[in-house]
């Protein structure tokens, strides 16, 4: 097979980024320095100060850029999300959908309407707050984005999201509502298993596992109870997801140690 300059450029260019990462986890003062810096921004509530598209996001930029090359990599047809907020995360994946859609009307010579696509993103809350819902449906891309109200554990729930899901073929989830082990265990078991292999589910704030017991004092949550010692109970009994610790180490800067998990099979 032929290789062109510009792909053995980009190779090497690939294979240097491969290799800074890995060297990440050897370098003690980086990686404390991290650590500080989750401390302190967690508490100075850092995550609230930013916004896509106009709504607030509530994500670490960081994580952010991780999930941007997640989608371009995957290209789901469906982006499943629990916990929606003020919207922030369903806008984004809506923009990045409607990259895709774009780039492959390019591709194909072809013109889109940009209120029409077969990909989605399906939001779910136990609680959709009116001002959130009415600012989400205003916003351009709301034709891309699904939402339903109500537990993400309950069975009827995840029964719908289910019987919608059937219809994709590419499916990435992200699971960032009540942070529980209880709870994202539960979350786990109902959506992780609608992950398409090679793509993710990402289990955010699995950072309250590092973080010291005194920093959650009015959450039902903390240290031992949590996300990530839900996706450690998850990953002892399923071993079709494997942790991408690559993207936390690339990263420095998460709310999801652990949390970015691949389906290997």
């Amino acid at each position: 097979m032929h290789i062109t300059i510009l792909e053995l450029i980009v190779n090497e260019f690939q294979q240097e980024v491969a290799e800074r990462i890995v060297a990440v986890t050897s370098d003690k003062r980086l990686c404390d320095s991290s650590i500080e810096f989750m401390r302190a921004s967690i508490m100075s509530k850092y995550s609230y100060n930013f916004s896509w598209q106009g709504r607030p996001i509530i994500q670490y930029p960081q994580d952010i850029i991780a999930m941007q090359e997640l989608i371009w990599e995957i290209k789901p047809d469906l982006i499943i999300e629990t916990g929606i907020a003020h919207g922030g995360s369903l806008i984004f994946s809506a923009s990045m959908l409607a990259l895709l859609d774009m780039y492959d009307a390019i591709e194909r010579g072809e013109t889109i309407d940009p209120k029409f696509s077969l990909r989605k993103v399906l939001g779910i809350d136990i609680d959709i707050r009116a001002h959130n819902r009415s600012a989400i449906e205003a916003h351009p891309l709301s034709s891309r984005i699904e939402m339903i109200e109500g537990s993400s554990i309950s069975p009827d729930i995840i029964e719908q999201v289910h019987a919608i899901a059937t219809n994709f073929s590419r499916v990435l989830v992200c699971l960032d509502s009540n942070h529980t082990h209880d709870h994202v265990l539960a979350e786990l078991q109902a959506y992780a298993p609608l992950a398409s292999v090679d793509s993710y589910c990402v289990v955010f704030d699995t950072v309250v596992e590092d973080m010291p017991a005194d920093m959650f004092p009015d959450r039902p949550w903390g240290p031992g109870d949590n996300p990530k010692t839900a996706v450690w109970k998850y990953l002892s009994e399923h071993s079709e997801f494997e942790i991408d610790k690559s993207i936390q180490h690339k990263l420095l800067i998460t709310v999801a140690p652990d949390g970015y998990l691949k389906r290997r099979r």
